[in-house]
């Protein structure tokens, strides 16, 4: 008789996920934590969320935007929040009571990774520190996210990604240089502090559970806002260590290569990004201005960078006169790297991102379809899985619990006296 696995009428066996097995309790919020235990869990690890009961993450209330439902009205979720916590299960605890803390110490017993956020000594407080819990589960591996670190004179402070970008010195290398129309310091966009932090912390954990999977050893994990900000900073971080100079804001244009910015065309803007000087050859030539590339102040980047002042203008000058898609047209087919400047519209409407599917449809318990930036995670035998949609407040409490090894009779009870919601 044939295997059952082999039948043709047997679904396929889908691949083990990279992080089968894990299983991650998460008492984070907001972005950096959330960003962190997200990722651990598209990779394939069981994340348990835990919330405050009534009210939740802080980010199920930063809209509007919320979910539409099925009739176009908004619903109880923030777009914010969807963004940061698929694949998790939720549980509602209050952890200021000694019933709801006895049952975080239960669920941490059992798991390999813990994420938090609280403030400096605030789990303590509680007998929720590191030190009690692996006390209890050697293995633990503890991940705590703050603004500042545990050490240090600014470890007591909270720590929020705007004012981390001015401290760490982020917005004073954004924005338009202080001499033009519109100078002055600008954050990002997106709260890239946070968002690097959660990476970071990711690549820690992998790197723990490596540890305590040759050793049986957990550790902790100390993650700061601020630190990471510095450390992002990268090749500016290093001019300034080399040079002891701090660099300024430029703008749209890049601090060490020439000619690296935004162009004005007859009918829009156009990124040029000439990376070496074989590419700057090839980009004279497409402005018909092949002198340009045998000049001595042009023909090395280190001397296009001395002489940004009077090259830039010159390029400017012939960019002017024709439309955006003849110059990416021709500096596309010439390998001069270069690109339009997207809304977001138009940036998931692009067919190449398209192509990568970089957009994931998940079926949620308030809409017919939530659609999420997918992750751009690409592992040929393990890919990412979307199994559970950004969960309710509390959708996983009961099961969660039950799991955990309490019965109908304790479970009850904890919902009688509003511990577990």
């Amino acid at each position: 008789m044939p295997n059952k696995s082999s039948s043709p009428s047997a679904a396929p066996a889908l691949p083990a996920m990279s992080l089968a097995g894990v299983r991650v309790l998460d008492l984070s919020r907001v972005l950096a934590g959330p960003w962190c235990t997200q990722t651990l869990a598209d990779l394939g690890a069981d994340v348990i969320k835990v919330e405050r009961p009534g009210s939740g993450d802080d980010t199920r209330a930063w809209g509007p935007p919320y979910l539409k439902n099925a009739e176009g009205a908004d619903t109880s979720e923030a777009a914010y929040y969807l963004g940061a916590n698929r694949n998790k299960r939720s549980i509602a605890i209050d952890i200021a009571t000694p019933e709801g803390q006895a049952l975080i110490r239960q669920l941490a017993a059992g798991v390999d990774v813990l994420v938090e956020n609280f403030k400096v000594g605030d789990l303590a407080r509680y007998g929720l520190d590191a030190q009690s819990l692996q006390a209890e589960n050697p293995g633990l591996v503890v991940c705590s996210i703050t603004g500042f670190g545990q050490s240090g004179p600014y470890q007591d402070r909270a720590g929020y990604d705007y004012a981390i970008q001015g401290m760490g010195g982020l917005m004073s290398v954004t924005g338009e240089r202080d001499d033009l129309p519109g100078g002055g310091p600008q954050k990002v966009g997106v709260a890239v502090a946070d968002l690097f932090t959660g990476l970071y912390a990711t690549v820690a954990i992998l790197a723990a559970l490596r540890h305590r999977d040759a050793t049986g050893q957990g550790q902790t994990i100390d993650m700061a806002l601020l630190d990471t900000q510095l450390a992002m900073l990268a090749n500016l971080g290093s001019n300034y260590l080399c040079t002891g100079k701090a660099p300024g804001r430029m703008g749209n244009a890049h601090q060490n290569i020439v000619p690296y910015q935004v162009f004005e065309a007859a009918d829009g803007h156009v990124i040029v990004a000439v990376g070496n000087d074989n590419q700057f050859a090839k980009f004279c030539g497409i402005l018909e201005q092949p002198a340009w590339a045998q000049d001595p102040r042009f023909a090395s980047n280190a001397a296009r960078v001395r002489h940004r002042e009077l090259l830039v203008p010159l390029i400017a000058a012939v960019i002017k006169t024709q439309p955006r898609q003849h110059w990416l047209s021709a500096m596309e087919a010439a390998k001069v790297p270069c690109g339009p400047i997207n809304n977001l519209a138009e940036a998931f409407a692009d067919p190449h991102v398209q192509a990568r599917e970089m957009t994931v449809a998940m079926p949620h318990p308030l809409s017919e379809q939530l659609r999420l930036v997918a992750s751009p995670i690409k592992l040929s035998a393990t890919p990412v899985r979307y199994r559970h949609a950004p969960p309710l407040l509390g959708q996983h409490s009961h099961e969660l619990l039950r799991e955990a090894g309490l019965d109908a009779a304790q479970i009850q009870a904890l919902l009688a006296t509003k511990v577990v919601a």
